[in-house]
């Protein structure tokens, strides 16, 4: 079965794809990149998000692709919308796609930062039905 990586814009989400690539590549799998759309506090959730941001995100993993030596495992972008519930969408994402294992990245907080931030990761730890790796910034 696959694996999944949890996309987004910020450094540990490419640190995570990098992981994720690496596990892919060492445990002979395919890589499922898990993309949420964030809509705010309008739209509707569940929807597939839109056709540029999948494209844009397809450009980013590619790009990190290729930057990595070897073979790039078989991967694909799968995508939702979500209004303001990033872990829940990324937890139905999840189930929806059968993966062995979620990468998350994260990054170093401050202990105001740990309290306010870091919730979707948390949650993603506590209620995911598969492991999590978490991988970290450097």
């Amino acid at each position: 079965m696959p694996i999944a990586v949890a996309h987004s814009a910020l450094p540990e989400a490419r640190t995570a794809v990098v992981a994720a690539l690496d596990w892919a590549r060492t445990h002979q799998t395919s890589l499922v990149v898990l993309h949420v759309e964030e809509t705010g506090t309008v739209g509707t959730p569940g929807l597939p998000a839109s056709e540029s941001e999948v494209r844009a995100v397809e450009q980013e993993v590619q790009t990190v692709i290729d930057e990595q030596p070897g073979e790039a495992p078989d991967w694909r972008v799968v995508s939702t919308t979500s209004a303001r519930d990033v872990a829940s969408a990324l937890l139905q994402l999840i189930a929806a796609h059968d993966v062995d294992l979620v990468v998350v990245g994260s990054r170093r907080r401050t202990e105001i930062g740990k309290f306010f931030m870091g919730r979707t990761v948390q949650r993603l730890v506590l209620d995911s039905p598969v492991p999590v790796l978490v991988v970290k910034n450097s």
